[in-house]
């Protein structure tokens, strides 16, 4: 299996923010999604970073004084994150894209222009492994 393709959730069925969204709208996306790191996207659909809960949280304790009035007046692409998530390229070896996984719990994926297509989890890696390494189980 050489095709990442084949691991990709389409930005169909991804939850994702955009790059204007308020920390209060990424917060209640993220409770409401229920994942602890979303990939952030222009109105192009380019892929911006990614926020994770830590983020958010430190930047309602440094930006916003735990005030969810003041949540809403601050955009997210204000927020220092403490890493994104590095995108691939469709074209990229599954070799790379193992090793991209075992540092990101989720690898965006874009097409030639970085226009943000979905992404690979860690779990759908794992997930073929076990089958790979256990077709028994």
């Amino acid at each position: 299996m050489n095709n990442i393709l084949f691991f990709m959730t389409p930005k169909a069925m991804c939850d994702f923010l955009y790059d204007d969204f308020t920390i209060r709208q990424a917060l209640e996306k993220m409770e409401s999604a229920g994942f602890a790191a979303l990939p952030i996207l222009n109105k192009r659909g380019e892929y911006r970073g990614s926020i994770t809960e830590g983020d958010l949280l430190w930047a309602m304790k440094n930006m916003c004084y735990m005030d969810m009035r003041q949540a809403e007046s601050r955009r997210i692409m204000e927020i220092s994150r403490r890493k994104d998530n590095i995108p691939v390229r469709v074209t990229t070896s599954m070799h790379d894209l193992v090793q991209r996984a075992s540092a990101q719990n989720f690898v965006p994926v874009v097409d030639d222009k970085d226009a943000f297509i979905g992404i690979v989890t860690r779990s759908a890696i794992m997930k073929y492994c076990m089958q790979q390494l256990f077709p028994e189980d």
